[in-house]
């Protein structure tokens, strides 16, 4: 323990020594006045943060997580350095409560600062400065904080908490945009609307970034940012599907290939890439009758599929004789 202590006592040693610029208030700093939630899924483990303001490219300043480590959001007169530093005080043992007091008591911007951190366990802390634009404020549930500043009203962030239970049983993403929907529904930001963003990660680490950041979603510029970021994130689902099928190709399970297609082309059925792979699919199995008709409907599309068509052939990733070519080209 005393080990660890010391451990600690260096990681705070470097982070706040040398690096004093990061703990002063300037007022170049940006300005992302805005709602947001922090959250875990207590079932699987993962976290998430998601936030909308009028704001330009909210997500690049307000969202930060880890697997295995937490997720924060830093809004208000933002110092983007608490994403960083939050989740390196996680890290290396400190709870979400202490993490938050940590950057907060070194940072001589605190009182225009806004702050949420939530930890792999689910603990979570919030801080409202005492000069953030109001209505400002925070409230905390089991596994979730949800805060907002600069707000039409006061109803911002206790309707965000209240649809974030009550969609209980949901995937956590889709728990996490019902929250902003409702924030929004509510009053929301009194400026209005510009973008949002989602993160999500997952509860534990595998060590492969790019396995752990499961949901990683941004509307930078938009007139409607969360009805945007919800179909962002159905598109996200279907091409979940489309890796899957990836997948099960190249371990030679068609069966299943097939279904994944299907799964993502009843999605999304005008998408004609998705139709593409189903009908490369169903020619793989044998199926190249019931092929013809997709080929035929995504040549109508864009004629460059039917350019892409043979090349597939020479790889392996499409298996018809050269009758069978034929007979898909003629779909042209």
């Amino acid at each position: 323990m005393k080990t660890k202590s010391i451990l600690i006592f260096l990681l705070l040693t470097t982070i706040f020594a040398g690096g004093t610029n990061a703990q002063l208030y300037f007022s170049k700093e940006p300005l992302a006045h805005t709602f947001s939630i922090v959250a875990r899924d207590p079932e699987t483990g993962e976290m998430g943060v998601a936030v909308q303001s009028h704001w330009f490219s909210v997500g690049s300043l307000v969202t930060w997580g880890e697997a295995g480590v937490g997720v924060v959001a830093t809004q208000s007169f933002v110092n983007p350095s608490f994403g960083p530093r939050g989740l390196a005080l996680l890290k290396n043992g400190l709870t979400a409560k202490q993490a938050v007091d940590m950057l907060i008591a070194n940072d001589e911007g605190r009182d225009l600062r806004q702050l949420a951190i939530l930890d792999s366990k689910g603990n979570v802390a919030a801080y409202t400065g005492k000069n953030c634009i109001p209505p400002a404020g925070d409230i905390q549930g089991d596994n979730f904080s949800c805060q907002a500043n600069l707000m039409l009203n006061d109803k911002v962030w206790p309707a965000m908490a209240k649809a974030f239970e009550d969609s209980k049983g949901q995937p956590l993403a889709e728990r996490l945009i019902a929250a902003l929907e409702a924030g929004q529904s509510v009053g929301g930001d009194i400026r209005g609307k510009q973008s949002a963003a989602i993160l999500v990660v997952r509860g534990k680490s595998t060590g492969k970034i790019w396995e752990d950041r499961l949901i990683d979603l941004r509307v930078e510029d938009s007139n409607h940012p969360i009805s945007e970021l919800k179909r962002l994130l159905k598109v996200h689902r279907a091409y979940d599907h489309m890796n899957a099928g990836d997948l099960a190709v190249e371990h030679n399970d068609m069966k299943l290939a097939m279904k994944e297609y299907s799964t993502a082309e009843e999605m999304f059925p005008d998408n004609a890439e998705m139709k593409f792979w189903h009908a490369v699919t169903l020619t793989n199995t044998g199926k190249l009758d019931e092929a013809l008709p997709i080929f035929k409907k995504v040549f109508a599309m864009d004629k460059n599929w039917a350019i892409l068509t043979p090349r597939l052939i020479k790889i392996g990733q499409l298996k018809t004789d050269e009758t069978g070519l034929k007979k898909i080209l003629a779909q042209q």
